[in-house]
Parts: C-alpha cells; sequence; structure tokens
C-alpha cells in the first residue's frame, strides 16, 4: 500500500465515507428487509456496498435511498464497535449468505471482513449504527451527524460478481459519494459530468477513431483511418525519438513454443492469463503475453562484451492476454494490444546511468504528448524475492536518486515490487487531474538468471548483467484512449487525424479551394474540402464537431487576392492571409507539437 493510500485510510474524509456507506446498507435493508448484504468499503472518491436484492433497482429507488440516508443522518445514530466470537458472528448473521461466508473465511484465517486473501488470523469486530449491523474493521466517524447531509450524492448501480469471480451470483453495486462540504460535493459532480463528455468511447463513436465487434471478438481494437493516421504519428514519433537516443528497434513473433514459457516463468506464474496453446507439428505454441522473452533470446544469440553494454532493445510488439468479458473497458482494458516495450541490459556500474536515463527519456516523451504532470509511486523489495539482497538495495538506491535528482514527486511503497526486482510506476495527470498509469521502469533480477544471460568482463570472465523493463506508453490502445480524454478529442494540429478544412461558401469558390488543397497537401498538410451545398454557418459547425484544428473559409475576396480566411477550433478567428503564411503557421505549431 502506497504512504497516499495509508494516509487517506487515516483521514476524516475515509471514515465519512465508510460511515455514508453503512448508512447507505441500513437505508436499504429497510426498503428491502429480505436483502442480502455483501461488501460496502469507502474507495477513492466515495463508496460503495453491493447487495443482493429482490428487484432491479432503479434511479427512482436510488432517490428515496439518499432521502432515507440524510434522515438517518440527521439522527445521529452512534457507531458503536464490538469484538465478537465466530460463533456469535455466525448467529448474528445467520441469515446473511455472504457474511456467513466472510465469517468462516475470518474463523480460518484466509479472508479479512473486506472478503481479501490474508495470511494472518484477524479478530471478528462488528459496528453497529442504528438498526444496522455489519463485519467491519472500522473506522467510522463518532456518530452519523458528522456526515454532512448536503455533501452526499448517491450515482449509479452496476452489476458486479460476489468476490469478482463470475461464476459466482451477480449482485447490485451502489456507488456513492460523500465529501465534507457541499461546495467539494459540487466540483466532484462537475468533474464527473466533464468525465463523461470525454468518455472515449463516445468520442471515439462520434470521431470515428475506432470500434469494437462481437464478431471479430471483445476485447479486440479496429483502428478506423482516423484513428489508425493518430497511431500512425504516435508510431513514427516514437521510432525517431527511440533510434535518436540509442535504441535498437526489433521485431519479434506473434507465438512461441511452451518450452519459451516454462523458461520465463510464464506458464508457472501466468498461465491463467495466457490463451491456450496452438499445437504445431505436435508442439504447443502460446501466443504471446508478453515480449520479454524474445528480447533475452536477442541478446543470447550471441557473445557479449563488457563493451557491447548498455544495450537497448525496444519494440511495438502486439501481445494478447485473458481478460474476463466483465472488466473489458473501450481501450483502456482489452485482451489484444500492442506494447511499447524495451528491454536494457548494463552492466553493474552503467546502472545509475542508464536508470536516469530512462525515466529523463520517458519523461520529455510524454511531455511531446501534452502531459507535464507525473507522480512517481517506488516499489521496494517484497518479503518473497530472487536475487542477491545488494543486488536489490542498490537497484532501489538508483531509482530513487533519480527522482530524487529530477525533483519528480514520489512515494515509496514498501515491499510493493515485484519478486523479481524494484520498480518505478509514472503516473500522468490528464485535463481533469486524473491519474494514470502510464510508465513504468522494472529491474528483473530473475529472467538473465533464468534464461543464462552473460557477457564477458574486462577481467575475461562470464558475469551476469542487470536487466531493466521499460514500457513507456504502457500500450498505444490504453494510450491512445488517455489521450482522447485527455484532449477532449480536440487533438493538437501534429496529431489531428484532420488537420485543415476548406470551406467555400458558395460553389464559384470550390475550384479555387480545391487548388488550395493541393498546395496545402504538398507541404504535407491533411486536408479536407466541404465543396458540400450547405450553408457556411453548417459547414463551419460540421468542421468544429468534427474537431478541424484549422478552418480556411474561402469566399470572393479570398479567391481574388489569393488568400484564405483563418479560423481556429479554438474560436480565434485571426482573418484573411496569404496560402504561404498560413503554410507557415501551420507546420511552425506543428514541428512546435502545440
Amino acid at each position: 500500500m502506497s504512504s497516499k493510500q495509508e494516509e487517506y485510510e487515516k483521514s476524516q474524509l475515509y471514515r465519512i465515507r465508510h460511515s455514508a456507506a453503512h448508512v447507505m446498507a441500513e437505508a436499504v435493508l429497510e426498503m428491502f428487509p429480505d436483502g442480502q448484504v455483501a461488501i460496502g468499503p469507502a474507495i477513492e472518491d466515495g463508496f460503495y456496498y453491493d447487495f443482493d436484492l429482490p428487484r432491479t433497482l432503479t434511479p427512482d429507488d436510488l432517490e428515496t435511498i439518499e432521502n432515507r440516508m440524510k434522515e438517518l443522518i440527521k439522527a445521529k445514530e452512534d457507531f458503536v464497535c464490538e469484538e465478537v466470537s465466530a460463533g456469535e458472528a455466525k448467529e448474528l448473521f445467520k441469515d446473511q449468505t455472504y457474511k456467513m461466508e466472510l465469517i468462516e473465511g475470518l474463523e480460518s484465517g484466509q479472508l479479512d471482513d473486506d472478503g481479501n486473501t490474508t495470511d494472518e488470523k484477524v479478530p471478528i469486530t462488528i459496528y453497529k449504527s442504528g438498526n444496522f449491523v455489519d463485519l467491519c474493521r472500522g473506522p467510522h466517524v463518532e456518530n452519523t451527524g458528522q456526515i454532512n447531509p448536503h455533501a452526499i450524492k448517491l450515482l449509479n448501480v452496476a452489476g458486479a460478481y460476489w468476490r469478482g469471480d463470475e461464476h459466482r451470483p451477480m449482485l447490485q453495486r451502489i456507488y456513492g459519494t460523500a465529501w465534507e462540504s457541499k461546495d467539494q460535493l459540487k466540483d466532484y459532480l462537475w468533474r464527473l459530468e466533464e468525465a463523461k463528455k470525454r468518455d472515449h468511447r463516445k468520442i471515439g463513436k462520434e470521431l470515428e477513431l475506432y470500434s469494437t465487434n462481437d464478431e471479430v471478438g471483445q476485447g479486440l481494437i479496429l483502428w478506423h483511418p482516423n484513428g489508425g493516421m493518430i497511431r500512425h504519428q504516435i508510431e513514427r514519433y516514437w521510432d525517431d525519438q527511440h533510434i535518436a537516443n540509442g535504441y535498437d528497434l526489433v521485431f519479434t513473433p506473434h507465438i512461441g513454443k511452451a518450452s519459451l514459457w516454462e523458461t520465463s516463468g510464464h506458464l508457472g506464474f501466468y498461465k491463467e492469463n495466457m490463451y491456450s496453446p496452438i499445437v504445431i507439428e505436435d508442439q504447443e505454441y502460446y501466443i504471446k503475453p508478453m515480449n520479454c522473452p524474445f528480447h533475452l533470446h536477442i541478446y543470447k544469440s550471441q557473445l557479449r562484451s563488457y563493451r557491447d553494454l548498455p544495450l537497448r532493445f525496444a519494440e511495438k510488439g502486439t501481445v494478447y492476454r485473458y481478460e474476463r468479458s466483465g472488466v473489458l473497458h473501450g481501450l483502456m482494458r482489452v485482451r489484444g494490444f500492442t506494447q511499447d516495450d524495451a528491454h536494457h541490459f548494463c552492466r553493474p556500474d552503467q546502472m545509475a546511468d542508464e536508470v536516469d536515463f530512462t525515466l529523463n527519456f520517458s519523461i520529455d516523451m510524454l511531455r511531446a504528448f501534452g502531459f507535464n504532470d507525473f507522480q512517481a509511486y517506488l516499489s521496494t523489495m517484497p518479503e518473497k524475492s530472487v536475487g542477491d539482497e545488494q543486488m536489490w538495495h542498490d537497484a532501489e538506491a538508483a531509482l530513487e536518486d533519480t527522482l530524487k535528482r529530477m525533483g519528480v514527486p514520489y512515494e515509496v511503497d514498501e515491499g510493493g515490487g515485484a519478486f523479481y526486482g524494484p520498480k518505478i510506476d509514472l503516473k500522468v495527470r490528464d485535463a481533469l487531474g486524473r491519474e494514470w498509469q502510464l510508465s513504468t521502469i522494472q529491474f528483473d533480477f530473475n529472467e538473465p538468471e533464468r534464461f543464462d544471460l552473460t557477457y564477458i568482463g574486462e577481467d575475461g570472465k562470464e558475469h551476469r548483467p542487470y536487466m531493466v523493463h521499460r514500457a513507456l506508453l504502457g500500450s498505444l490502445e490504453r494510450f491512445f484512449g488517455v489521450l482522447i480524454e485527455h484532449y477532449a478529442g480536440a487533438f493538437p494540429a501534429w496529431l489531428s487525424p484532420k488537420q485543415v478544412m476548406l470551406i467555400p461558401i458558395a460553389d464559384r469558390h470550390n475550384d479555387y479551394a480545391h487548388e488550395v488543397a493541393a498546395q496545402l497537401k504538398k507541404a504535407g498538410l491533411r486536408v479536407s474540402v466541404d465543396d458540400s451545398s450547405d450553408r457556411m454557418n453548417a459547414k463551419i459547425r460540421n468542421a468544429q464537431k468534427q474537431k478541424y484544428p484549422y478552418m480556411l473559409v474561402i469566399g470572393d475576396r479570398e479567391m481574388e487576392e489569393g488568400q484564405v480566411a483563418l479560423r481556429r477550433r479554438s474560436g480565434d478567428n485571426p482573418g484573411a492571409m496569404s496560402v504561404d503564411d498560413f503554410v507557415a503557421l501551420a507546420l511552425d505549431e506543428i514541428e512546435r507539437k502545440v
């Protein structure tokens, strides 16, 4: 758990939200006395509770429940904690199926009261408020009166499988939010509405960027021409920057023999996320979930000297991972995606410089796409790990020193690293202040050992190289989704699939508009001409809806003087200028990526 999460769970706001969840559950059980209650935690920005109810809830039900919550809040019901035995708990919850399962888990020491797996046997505690009682560790406010009735809101109902298992019952999950003040709630609800407007699935359809299709398969993305052009611009910039910064671009197959994934450990640790094997000439092959093993074999393809290091192999490799249909979400959670992977191989004495380079490179790349607000999370050695402890210490120190030198805000997640090495997760904040996990810099002490990677040192002996995994954009699909929501579809000109719309006012201006279009295309701009019979204002509205950065209106005066009248998507209208001046302006802004 990060220090930020720990701080949140100790805050008064967390207590308010946790308490509001219990108040909501009390109101729901008043409405449905025979309802079954599952789990109801406080979460980031709010809370939820899962219920098994005799009918599907409606928006009117949420309003009724919310109004009853406000009455319970005004009643100032106390929250009272008690520790009970397993037998007492079973008697108390004998009619609650889901609570009985949790109690059995608590009794055996396999679960905590939030339904999470645990190695420790925890005491069974309950909290009472009014007529409601639940298994709970707390914390809560002292009484419901400490919840601001003007700062709570029930948001929506969604389906959720019990314990996240699609083979278990589907429950109704009520989401709500609670804040300390009415103004905080108002601001949060505004951000929710703005997020809906920016939903990449909605904008993706409106701008014809991508689609999914059940006949093709869930979680598999079809990139349309507009989205394909944006992807092309992203990839072209990615390629150019990687080559300029000392990376070697590599390409690897989509499948590999079972023995490859056995050596890498994926069949032992990751098989549930891999698809069933393909049998070719009596041998099993698996569609790749990751690119790493292939890069390791490229390294092993020849004898390496200490003089060869560092080596940086980069690939935009398409991988496939099994995700349950219930968690698939537009571009953000898919089954097939292109990961912008890189693997760095270096000597121990090069480690600090390599980490510096990698983090600097990652931040510079993300800034080019308009992200300037970063938060890093440093995950350190877990209880179970591979590799020498000194290697871990050195790698963690290198990661942390780089963060300090670069002045990147970071939090330490003690013991949160993978078993094979520490890592930095780099998150960006978008235009709405939401955090998105993009870049990861991950040490790996396991794979070089498994694949027996070596280099010949200055002493003539074999040595084991350090390896760093690096995903910069994360995946092209998810990164594209983040870009869509960050810009609300109004991409900067260099990324925009359609840069210039020429708008002839009348039919007599069409020929000149097409002449200008030819000039602009020759200069490298992406151009369309709206020579339809629509009125000028309708053409402008259509171009604005399609998010063209530049609209060039052409009338009698522009045609006579060899000019165009520039209107920007932002509403700024610089007016008439020569075609050459517009080309110079547009190419300058595209070059500067503004």
